[in-house]
């Protein structure tokens, strides 16, 4: 059998170090006599089959450092086929049609795999146009569309934070007022809301009493506010009397006709507290109709101080309203509607569940929706009260409802007060119905 210089590394098309993918040496049928035509054949296959794809222009904002990388991980990989006699025709067919076309005329084809990244080489789209008079392809044309529309947007969210509603300094107006403290207000309230959970008591104490109920509670409380009215007492005796009767009747049980007594020795002590001119005992034994005597009222309010342990400086709803109030830079008119409102919740047992805090902030932006017919919640109102809208939103549905219902039912002491040309007939003032209509998400 004659030998071929198939076998011969030297004169064969593809030799050892090029077999990736093409023939394996000397596994080629071609004789000696077409050696010349085969490497000719190499040559286009060199100019043709292996010419590199048309760069990819792709901005480089869209891409990340690692994708941007890739092309020096993976370079691009050219593309072999095993030579057949037909493919070599078909390739000497081709590189005749190319000689024939105009160098002119000629156009550039873009060969690069689908959605192979590492086949496509990474250039800048700006040095693109800038180097060929190629036009730019349609998706780099649409990713500089994407990016400009999202610098658009960023500009336009960057605007709106400089237009954001600054946090006034509702203390500035006041750094000449001695009795302001400003120097340390905030100190003040920080240890207000430090402290306000033990002025609090369990929301459902009143399971601990065999002989009294919510309810009766309910009736004391409204029959005090008429007291607290007829005897023109300061607002912080009020709160600081229901805050002992609710601390007192969580730890000590009593009898449903101790209930009273109860009641008028707190506002005794509450007087004694923060009143300067305190009503003495006889005005409240006579108010009570005499049903006590002063020995009964001198041996409770022994045992409530002995039962509190003498803790009489508790933070109430009040020392919240005064500073929301200021941060809300309220007028006569939003002041008392928060006032009445809050006072129709020192009535209802139910509203215990919430901080003196919570309450004072939901009273006043339930004042604000009720006077606006619409939410209004300023950043200084948020910042100084430390609740959001969504925070305050269940306890002013409560406080709506017992506004709707303030002058109807059998306790109307807080609806007859505040009805009053003295405190403006605020409670005429139709409730913020939008808050109660509206579903919780």
């Amino acid at each position: 059998m004659v030998g071929t210089d198939e076998n011969n590394p030297g004169v064969g098309v593809i030799g050892p170090a090029n077999n990736q993918g093409g023939l394996r040496a000397g596994v080629g049928k071609f004789t000696t006599g077409i050696g010349h035509n085969r490497r000719a054949l190499s040559s286009i296959d060199r100019n043709i089959i292996g010419v590199p794809p048309y760069p990819c222009a792709v901005n480089k904002r869209a891409l990340s450092e690692k994708e941007a990388a890739c092309d020096k991980k993976h370079p691009p990989i050219p593309m072999h086929r095993p030579i057949t006699r037909k493919f070599a025709a078909q390739m000497a067919s081709n590189k005749q049609q190319r000689a024939a076309i105009p160098e002119e005329s000629r156009k550039l084809v873009l060969q690069s795999a689908p959605s192979e990244l590492k086949d496509c080489v990474f250039v800048d789209a700006e040095d693109c146009k800038g180097t060929s008079d190629l036009p730019v392809p349609m998706s780099v044309q649409h990713t500089e569309a994407m990016l400009e529309e999202i610098d658009r947007m960023e500009e336009e969210i960057e605007m709106e934070d400089l237009v954001k509603e600054p946090v006034m300094d509702i203390d500035g107006s006041d750094n000449k007022n001695s009795l302001a403290v400003v120097e340390y207000i905030d100190e003040i309230y920080a240890y207000y809301r430090k402290t306000e959970s033990s002025s609090c008591v369990s929301p459902d104490y009143m399971s601990q009493q065999f002989d009294i109920n919510d309810r009766m509670r309910g009736i004391l409380i409204d029959w005090l506010i008429e007291v607290h009215y007829k005897f023109e007492l300061m607002d912080e005796t009020l709160y600081l009397t229901v805050n002992l009767i609710d601390r007192f009747l969580a730890l000590q049980p009593v009898v449903r006709k101790k209930l009273q007594l109860v009641g008028v020795t707190a506002m005794l002590l509450a007087c004694k507290y923060e009143e300067v001119t305190v009503p003495i005992v006889e005005d409240l034994i006579l108010i009570s109709d005499k049903a006590y005597s002063r020995k009964e009222v001198l041996d409770m309010e022994k045992l409530m101080v002995n039962t509190l342990q003498f803790n009489m400086s508790v933070p109430t709803p009040y020392v919240f309203m005064r500073r929301f109030l200021k941060a809300a830079q309220s007028d006569k008119k939003l002041e008392l509607l928060s006032f009445f409102i809050i006072e129709l919740c020192l009535v209802e047992y139910e509203m215990l569940k919430f901080s003196p805090s919570l309450l004072a902030a939901a009273a006043i932006f339930t004042a604000q929706c009720t006077l606006n017919g619409s939410k209004h919640w300023s950043r200084t109102c948020e910042w100084y009260t430390r609740y959001t809208e969504e925070q305050l939103l269940e306890c002013s549905r409560l406080m709506v409802s017992f506004h709707q219902q303030a002058g109807t039912g059998k306790l109307t002491g807080v609806h007859r007060k505040y009805s009053t040309s003295k405190f403006g007939h605020t409670a005429k003032s139709e409730p913020a119905h939008f808050l109660v209509e509206e579903r919780p998400s």
